[in-house]
């Protein structure tokens, strides 16, 4: 069995884990990089050919490397990932991939992690897997019987292929709305929208103005003048949205962002078609049949496939439920690079959307985690030498 001894081990490579990777490295912390997939940014390899990220490209640059410039305001997908590969390169000797951890323990020196027959020990652990790690399928009642196409909004693939179909798309918030966006540009024969709460919808672009340049200020102001603000915005842009059966949710959107990490709706299209009656609101699902499912206002509908734009989970639970780090919903207690009571070197990066978007939130945690490793450490590690690799009986 090999035994390896690294000050800081980060698990995880993906656009957080690379960014923690890169800020440690800088002041001096050897790190090892470790993720269960076989390639870097296979996650975002996966998703639709035709995504682009919501935040802008101010917004979208990891540390020490500007985000391109060849997109406009917006990255797509496959910029990103080849931007992702690129910074990843300049770490590629702390990287290991197809490593899956099934184990994190303290220990008297610090923290042990188990991956197979493997063993790392180390003084830090950082868990940077993200919240969206597991696409989220909710257990509807008589799901199983259902002989249509049912798949996550993470699973889209070319939208082309939904042209001629009927459409079911469960949820409108920001995944649901970026489905939403791109049907729109589309032919689909027929698509319905199942709410629960209606979501919060703001225009990507505001007389020609990118909206998410502005999220500095939006993360400034107090949550008392932020939810009027854009329930304001949303009256302005798209008028009252109620007569076509998107309600507005008890919360605001920028307590809900803050509460249970749910983001924004951002509008290119899908509101529109919404108000000329190409796209339908319905209720609640309520339950599936062999072709149709019904909703809670007792309509029902017979799609061809059914689009689930119903979150992720973390999946952290089987990893790390012993350490009583998680809240009730699988989202760590400590969520951006702060110290866990009772638990020290174990750190988490990458668990809190924030106005400015993931790309900022993972820099900053980055740094708080930096800080904390130097202040707990009470002393710079720059000079110290790397361990080394070493054989175990």
């Amino acid at each position: 069995m090999k035994h390896f001894d690294k000050h800081t081990l980060i698990i995880g490579a993906g656009l957080t884990g690379l960014a923690t990777a890169h800020v440690l490295q800088n002041r001096g912390i050897p790190v090892t990089v470790l993720d269960a997939s076989d390639r870097v940014a296979w996650n975002w390899q996966q998703r639709h050919p035709a995504l682009r990220l919501n935040v802008h490209r101010k917004f979208a640059a990891l540390p020490g490397k500007p985000a391109p410039r060849t997109d406009g305001a917006y990255l797509k997908r496959d910029t990103l990932v080849q931007y992702l590969k690129d910074y990843a390169f300049d770490l590629r000797d702390c990287i290991e991939t197809g490593v899956l951890v099934s184990g994190v323990d303290p220990t008297s020196n610090g923290w042990r992690v188990t991956a197979g027959s493997r063993i790392f020990d180390a003084s830090n652990v950082v868990i940077a897997t993200g919240r969206d790690r597991s696409p989220h399928i909710p257990n509807w009642r008589g799901l199983q019987r259902f002989k249509g196409k049912v798949i996550h909004a993470a699973n889209l693939g070319d939208v082309s292929q939904y042209d001629g179909k009927k459409v079911l798309v469960v949820g409108a918030g920001n995944s649901g709305g970026d489905v939403l966006n791109h049907l729109a540009r589309h032919k689909p024969k027929d698509v319905r929208i199942s709410v629960r709460h209606g979501p919060s919808i703001v225009p990507q672009r505001v007389f020609g103005f990118p909206l998410h340049l502005a999220a500095h200020l939006f993360a400034a102001m107090p949550l008392w003048m932020v939810d009027p603000a854009f329930a304001l915005t949303q009256r302005l842009f798209f008028g009252d949205l109620r007569k076509y059966g998107l309600t507005s949710h008890s919360m605001g959107g920028g307590t809900r962002l803050a509460t249970d990490g749910t983001a924004f709706a951002i509008d290119d299209g899908f509101v529109a078609a919404i108000k000329s009656g190409r796209f339908k609101v319905v209720g609640e699902v309520t339950e599936f049949w062999d072709d149709r499912v019904s909703f809670d206002c007792y309509r029902t509908f017979e799609p061809d496939v059914v689009i689930c734009a119903t979150g992720y989970k973390t999946a952290l639970e089987p990893l790390l439920s012993h350490l009583g780090v998680l809240n009730e919903v699988g989202i760590p207690k400590y969520p951006t690079g702060e110290h866990v009571p009772g638990l020290p070197g174990l750190w988490f990066n990458g668990f809190r959307p924030e106005f400015q978007g993931y790309f900022y939130s993972a820099a900053k945690g980055a740094q708080r985690i930096g800080n904390g490793i130097l202040s707990e450490a009470g002393t710079s590690v720059r000079n110290q030498p790397s361990p080394q690799a070493k054989l175990v009986a």
